[in-house]
């Protein structure tokens, strides 16, 4: 079985910056596309940064040069540094993956991965 798991959630006050990893298990990083999204509460699903087997990126509108999406093929996880962070970051990120290696617009909007974590808390305060 496919297994993600966040970790690095937590409170921090805004202009703060936090890094998310995701540790898989029964998948490698370095095969497929993988990504991280976020919810807020009432809100809908929304795209963070993804990458892809080849190291193809893509980033939310909204990142604008804050967040940086890295993989660790060695340790089997992905990253994703955040930097700048903003009121409205706060949301319960979620890592994905695909069995495909290429990120589609399917995966890049969520509908396309195959595998999701449970997810881990991020709260920005003032």
């Amino acid at each position: 079985d496919v297994q993600l798991e966040e970790s690095g959630g937590g409170s921090v006050q805004i202009g703060g910056s936090l890094r998310l990893s995701c540790v898989a298990s029964g998948y490698a990083v370095s095969s497929g596309c993988m990504g991280w999204f976020r919810r807020a509460p009432g809100k809908e699903r929304e795209e963070v940064a993804c990458i892809s087997a080849s190291g193809y990126l893509y980033y939310g509108e909204f990142v604008r040069g804050r967040f940086t999406i890295s993989r660790d093929n060695a340790k089997n996880t992905v990253s994703l540094q955040m930097n700048s962070l903003k009121a409205e970051d706060s949301a319960i990120y979620y890592c994905a993956a695909a069995r495909a290696s290429t990120c589609s617009g399917r995966a890049i909007r969520g509908d396309g991965m195959d595998y999701w974590g449970k997810g881990t808390l991020v709260t920005i305060s003032s």
